[in-house]
């Protein structure tokens, strides 16, 4: 069960039954909720896929394919749904300068030419993404914190290579220093 979820992203989960022909509550856990669509197919938490046959998003209601009755609904009732980085490439077009978080994490990030640290996660604190950050050793060595996050907005970031997974931002070191 681990590898499943090292290896797929968790997008959604299953809440609770609504109405009498097997609708479900849908928690949606992405940035790109038209990705769920009729005839779409995802993986669910037991290495099995479903099919949405229905899904209202203005509501957050959907149906499973071949589900027709809250007694059979119930049974996904808290299961994950997921989808692999490949499907996620292939069906969401990002904007220009807009990239995918798991191609965010694990790029390097300089400020100035001085190397900062890597990128461990993105985090969403309120409206704002930062870059959670593991402070690189030989600043760490000079007592500065382990870890720190730098918000992931125009101010800061000056641009973002994915292919070398290298990222410049200007004012990292101050907010380092500062944390």
């Amino acid at each position: 069960m681990s590898n499943l979820s090292d290896k797929l992203l968790h997008i959604a989960t299953i809440g609770k039954t609504v109405g009498l022909k097997g609708d479900m509550k849908l928690h949606i856990k992405s940035d790109f909720p038209e990705q769920f669509v009729k005839g779409a197919k995802f993986l669910i938490s037991k290495n099995r896929t479903v099919e949405i046959e229905e899904i209202d998003l203005e509501r957050n209601l959907f149906k499973i394919k071949g589900v027709d009755n809250p007694e059979d609904a119930k049974r996904y009732t808290n299961e994950k749904i997921y989808t692999t980085y490949e499907e996620t490439r292939k069906n969401i077009k990002l904007e220009e300068g807009q990239y995918f978080y798991f191609d965010i994490e694990g790029c390097k990030v300089y400020d100035n030419g001085l190397l900062l640290g890597i990128v461990d996660e993105v985090e969403r604190i309120g409206p704002t993404d930062y870059l959670s950050m593991i402070t690189d050793e030989a600043l760490v060595a000079k007592q500065l914190p382990k870890l720190f996050l730098i918000p992931y907005q125009d101010h800061f970031i000056v641009s973002v290579d994915i292919d070398k997974k290298s990222i410049q931002v200007s004012g990292g070191l101050d907010i380092l220093e500062n944390s």
